[in-house]
């Protein structure tokens, strides 16, 4: 057959907005008005009511888009799998050149194959009571290390890591990476779990990923994946899609989590929230320590008091050690209580004494320089006293430490007189 180029013609050149206008017409004129059946992926309404979707089945997928006015029609709320029949308009998306429906009409008939297969397998793991609330492990709230199985890649392994640097950054965390979509993201998955509970230290596991269409989440139906997780020595909370998002790997887990940040947080209890626990505990501790203290210290004086008494004197020393330990007890107390008034009162009173320091420390100073005048040795040798020390500077106190004939130093007010022992006697 001849070509444009093999004729010598030149073909016409239209402009972007005018070809897709022509691609408009073109299929207006073929096809509308269109009735299509398959599959609901993707169904999102926006806040202008507008909703937006793909129709799929396993040769292909088809842009759709319904506008308000046909979306207030619907006497049922379209959802990801189920298989529906659409009437509408096909026509170009010209700001982008995409193909799609303008779906005026939109009723069901039938859940469409990907649901009825996860409905299938959902059946035969309840029947063999994969899902029995009884089988599930508690969740561990301490933990001493956490595990996670997700994408690299994903936002869910972001979320997960800020929650938890968040509430608990104390507690190390151990990745296991798997692809979370794809024909092989269920072998990965089931891999990256039995790896990661081969970690002793790992006492709970999250399976995490983002929100997506039913496709995207397929992986997480896998019948092996649901039976490894049943079979995992480690609890496994699950925090896979949204809240309305559910899964076969939601049901086996030990908890399902609405999101990766839920699942995150119900495994870490906040350190915070320890702290104060601790603080709590300590109190309690302290209580009963001096509870327990002051029961047997009781008993013991009261078995003190049972041995006899081995002299008035001990008898009187024992009672004015008691007053003295309750002297202290109290005197410590309010020290305690006068230390926290001065520091609440502080910062009021800083200027005054600011001001008044000068005063004060030349008061004080007057009073010390006085105290140590009145301490000054030679006030007592001008009383006509005198220190008596040995030739070597040693202090004299007693007759024991003179002999007859020992020469001695007399210090006296305005001198030193030097001495000789002639005799000793004791009075």
């Amino acid at each position: 057959m001849p070509t444009t180029q093999t004729l010598g013609l030149t073909p016409q050149i239209w402009s972007v907005g005018a070809l897709c206008r022509a691609i408009a017409d073109a299929l207006e004129s073929r096809f509308n008005p269109v009735a299509v059946r398959g599959e609901v992926s993707g169904f999102t309404r926006a806040s202008s009511g507008h909703c937006y979707f793909s129709l799929k089945d396993s040769q292909g997928q088809l842009r759709c888009a319904m506008f308000k006015r046909a979306a207030q029609l619907l006497d049922f709320s379209p959802n990801d799998g189920e298989l529906v029949e659409l009437r509408g308009r096909l026509g170009v998306y010209e700001p982008r050149g995409e193909l799609q429906l303008i779906v005026e009409n939109m009723r069901r008939t039938g859940q469409g194959a990907w649901f009825e297969q996860f409905l299938r397998l959902k059946a035969k793991l309840e029947a063999e009571g994969l899902f029995l609330a009884e089988r599930k492990r508690p969740i561990p709230q301490r933990p001493r290390c956490i595990g996670v199985v997700t994408s690299l890649g994903a936002a869910a392994l972001h979320d997960v890591a800020t929650a938890l640097q968040r509430r608990v950054p104390h507690i190390p965390v151990v990745l296991a990476p798997s692809p979370v979509q794809g024909a092989d993201a269920a072998p990965a998955l089931v891999h990256a779990l039995q790896t990661i509970v081969q970690q002793p230290q790992v006492d709970v596991i999250l399976l995490v990923r983002g929100g997506g269409s039913i496709e995207d989440l397929w992986s997480f139906n896998d019948e092996t994946l649901a039976r490894a997780i049943v079979h995992s020595p480690v609890p496994v909370i699950a925090g896979l899609g949204h809240e309305t998002d559910f899964t076969i790997s939601d049901f086996c887990a030990d908890m399902r989590a609405p999101t990766p940040t839920a699942a995150a947080e119900l495994c870490a209890t906040p350190r915070q929230e320890l702290l104060e626990n601790l603080q709590t505990w300590l109190a309690v501790l302290q209580s009963q320590t001096y509870r327990l203290l002051d029961q047997h210290t009781q008993r013991l004086d009261h078995a003190q008091s049972r041995l006899g008494r081995p002299s008035q004197g001990v008898t009187l020393e024992k009672m004015q050690l008691m007053t003295l330990q309750q002297r202290l007890r109290a005197a410590a107390h309010a020290h305690v209580q006068r230390e926290k008034y001065v520091l609440v009162n502080l910062k009021s009173n800083f200027d005054r004494v600011l001001q008044q320091t000068p005063t004060i420390a030349k008061e004080r100073l007057q009073r010390s320089a006085l105290r140590l005048e009145l301490l000054d040795p030679k006030l007592v040798l001008k009383r006509g006293f005198s220190w008596l020390s040995r030739v070597d500077g040693q202090s004299i106190s007693s007759v024991a430490q003179t002999a007859a004939g020992q020469e001695v130093h007399a210090t006296l007010a305005d001198g030193v007189v030097e001495l000789q022992v002639t005799a000793t006697r004791y009075i």
